[in-house]
């Protein structure tokens, strides 16, 4: 282990056991959020020396058709069957979508469900930004997104997953709340920033469908049964301090004809519980800057301090 990399200090090391109790409403034990990616990937995107946007040569028709199927088909079907269950969508939108495909996001914006950004394509990457380019970039994403839906955003997923060192610092300085690209926790947990005060949502990697599918190799009835396991845990553990639970899809993956069965059958689970705080990004993120915040960030304190529970 190298001893000369400091920790980046972007959160404080808290363990699991004794902390703050956390209580989401009506009593339940775990919010649980859907978050369909409803993005746009080019066909032949600009070349970024630091990262391919196809792992194909391009302009790569294959991918790009099979990532087209999730707006034109794929998001409609996984929406019938989220509202079906009493599900609101927690968006992470590429925001080109509100001039490429507008009648999207009319869609899902008429469906109640929430917007936060995912950059502007998701084959358009940070890395390499200056200061300029990535606010140019919240900027944008802040004024399409309310132009398009009335809502100005509160969260970030950057795009494609890709940061600069500053972009923490700059979505807090824009207003924004919270951030789902943390993976550190099953609680919502207080980010260090210059100004203004950012949470991490917990997001997942593990119970994505792009994991799944792609990297996990999982049949649907397998990726339904890890969802529902997911569940059954962190409900279980929310009942002495509240967890989270979040969903992330893909409409391409997750909206195909053949996996949406198994899907359905996870949301008819986690809804007939009762255990479970069905709701948005941003409703969870309110919740604990208004409830938890300041209890969390001084128990975050002591820690540093050297003082234990």
């Amino acid at each position: 282990m190298r001893q000369d990399a400091p920790d980046p200090g972007l959160y404080d090391f808290r363990p699991w056991r004794n902390r703050h109790p956390i209580r989401w409403p009506d009593g339940k034990s775990v919010a649980v959020w859907v978050s369909p990616n409803i993005e746009f990937y080019e066909l032949d995107p600009p070349a970024n020396p630091h990262r391919k946007a196809w792992s194909r040569p391009h302009p790569d028709i294959v991918g790009y058709g099979h990532r087209d199927y999730g707006n034109r088909v794929g998001h409609f079907r996984l929406a019938d069957i989220m509202a079906r269950h009493g599900f609101p969508g927690s968006v992470s939108l590429s925001v080109a979508m509100c001039q490429h495909h507008p009648e999207i996001v009319a869609h899902a914006n008429a469906l109640g469900w929430e917007f936060f950004s995912h950059g502007i394509y998701n084959t358009r990457y940070s890395y390499g930004m200056d200061e300029a380019q990535e606010r140019a970039i919240i900027e944008d994403a802040i004024r399409t997104i309310e132009a398009a839906t009335g809502q100005r955003i509160k969260g970030w997923l950057a795009p494609a997953l890709t940061h600069t060192p500053r972009t923490l610092d700059l979505i807090a300085e824009y207003g924004l709340t919270y951030t789902c690209d943390l993976y550190h926790d099953d609680q919502p947990a207080p980010v260090h920033v210059r100004n203004g005060r950012l949470i991490s949502l917990p997001y997942s990697l593990e119970v994505n469908d792009h994991y799944g599918f792609f990297v996990y190799n999982m049949g649907p009835r397998d990726y339904a049964e890890t969802l529902i396991r997911q569940f059954e845990r962190l409900a279980e553990e929310g009942q002495t301090s509240g967890t989270v639970m979040c969903i992330p899809l893909h409409a391409y993956l997750i909206g195909q004809p053949h996996r949406i069965g198994a899907f359905a059958s996870v949301l008819r689970h986690i809804a007939a519980d009762g255990r479970a705080w069905i709701t948005r990004s941003g409703d969870i993120a309110e919740h604990f800057l208004a409830q938890d915040y300041a209890a969390v960030a001084a128990e975050a304190a002591r820690y540093r301090a050297g003082s234990r529970p």
